[in-house]
């Protein structure tokens, strides 16, 4: 009985160590920003004084970077969550619409990849389902990265394209609509019990977009959770064996978030905000036609740079986000 005993506290200790080393860090960050700020101040009361040429491009060059060095320091604090640190899942299904809403889902897996590119955050997708003539029937990907689910939640619900559909011959206006569900991974120090008993595990031949996507060699794997009805599948790794673990460990992440929304169901969080795929259970709109505009309905924050917002410019949407989230849960 000691043994067990010995590694529980072996992982209270590790983890104890873990919150204090963040401390820390956030600690040394706010004293190395004070620090500038007050070196900053300094400078421009010097200037006052005795204005220079050379050193005024000094001081405005330091300001910028002290601007960046506060806008980051500000996101790390709103990156409080319990699960903000943690790898993010995050599964895209368009809605009714057939091709249209597919090469829209497709867009939206697009503008995600080119995020995580710029955010340094590595995008492994598990399963790829292809549609018909265009797009997307259904993908499921991994996020890594340092806090990639607290900046990647703001993603999660229903996302609206208004366009001239590159499918009509009669060059219509159309609307489309695709969801898109985020969670947290979940790691070791949380313990998920699974009974085998109430798993079905299918295996078939991997099939969808080609190598960019998928290892056609690899055999793919489905497992259905029978009480929940909960389903994973992954068919991008290079044998069975790391396919199941892959689907394994998707769906002890999802039986996880299922157990926390039932806690917090009052609350009317993550999943308790999905409603069907359509009308009035969007979270943003992005608008190609009659004008450009996209538009979060949650912040209400917006922007005509609709170009940049597709090649992955996220980071204003999830900063006001962010902010918006810390608004709901503070109330004045």
């Amino acid at each position: 009985m000691a043994q067990p005993d010995f590694w529980d506290n072996q992982e209270k200790a590790q983890k104890l160590i873990s919150e204090t080393n963040l401390l820390k860090e956030k600690r040394d960050s706010f004293n190395k920003l004070q620090a500038s700020y007050e070196d900053e101040i300094t400078a421009v009361e010097l200037l006052r004084e005795e204005p220079d040429p050379d050193l005024q491009k000094e001081v405005e060059a330091d300001l910028a970077v002290l601007q960046e060095d506060f806008r980051n320091y500000e996101l790390d604090l709103l990156l409080s969550g319990k699960y903000d640190s943690h790898n993010a899942l995050m599964e895209i299904h368009p809605g009714a619409g057939g091709t249209e809403a597919m090469d829209w889902g497709q867009m939206l897996l697009r503008m995600y990849q080119r995020y995580c590119d710029t955010a340094d955050f590595k995008f492994e997708i598990n399963d790829y389902e292809s549609g018909e003539e265009a797009g997307i029937k259904s993908v499921s990907a991994r996020i890594v990265g340092k806090n990639a689910y607290g900046m990647l939640k703001s993603e999660n619900g229903v996302h609206r394209l208004v366009r001239i559909s590159p499918f009509d011959s009669a060059k219509r206006r159309h609307t489309s609509f695709a969801s898109v569900e985020v969670i947290p991974e979940v790691d070791d120090s949380i313990q998920i019990d699974i009974d085998p008993k109430d798993l079905r595990i299918d295996v078939y031949r991997s099939s969808g977009a080609g190598g960019q996507h998928i290892n056609k060699t690899s055999s793919a794997v489905r497992i259905t959770h029978l009480p929940t009805g909960i389903v994973t599948t992954s068919q991008a790794q290079r044998s069975q064996l790391q396919n199941r673990e892959t689907a394994m460990n998707e769906l002890r992440a999802k039986l996880f978030h299922l157990e926390e929304e039932k806690k917090r169901k009052q609350k009317q969080a993550l999943k308790g905000d999905q409603k069907e795929i359509g009308w009035g259970s969007q979270i943003r709109s992005y608008v190609f036609h009659p004008y450009n505009m996209v538009k979060d309905l949650r912040t209400n924050y917006e922007t005509a740079d609709t170009q940049g917002v597709m090649d992955g410019k996220l980071q204003p949407f999830i900063y006001s986000y962010l902010q918006w989230l810390l608004s709901q849960e503070n109330p004045e």
